[in-house]
């Protein structure tokens, strides 16, 4: 029984997170002040990123600080190069009490503007 709930626990966990398509991460960002935060090296971002996102790099040592800034009752919605890096930080964020975690599926490979 406790291994059920510690399964059920884990799940519960991260069920402020969603994955959302490009289609619909896109239609999403679209108009309103929201927290958009691109986790990519400061290199990768300056290559190319969604416009309006900010870049908190997530290998940087103050990464976790960076994100302490940001206001936990608005949804935030994150990405990176492929959506490794991006999963990561959303359950970093869930962790922290973020309420409404969206990340981009497959990552900025798979967004065209």
């Amino acid at each position: 029984m406790a291994f059920f709930s510690f399964l059920l626990g884990a799940k519960a966990q991260n069920t402020h997170i969603k994955i959302l398509t490009p289609q619909e991460f896109k239609k999403q960002i679209t108009g309103n002040s929201l927290q958009l935060i691109d986790v990519r090296t400061a290199i990768e971002f300056k290559s190319g990123h969604i416009k309006g996102a900010k870049n908190m790099d997530f290998f940087s040592s103050n990464f976790k600080a960076q994100l302490e800034k940001l206001n936990k009752e608005k949804p935030v919605y994150v990405y990176c190069r492929s959506g490794n890096r991006s999963n990561k930080a959303a359950n970093l964020l869930a962790k922290m009490g973020f309420i409404e975690i969206y990340d981009l599926k497959g990552g900025f490979l798979n967004w065209k503007e």
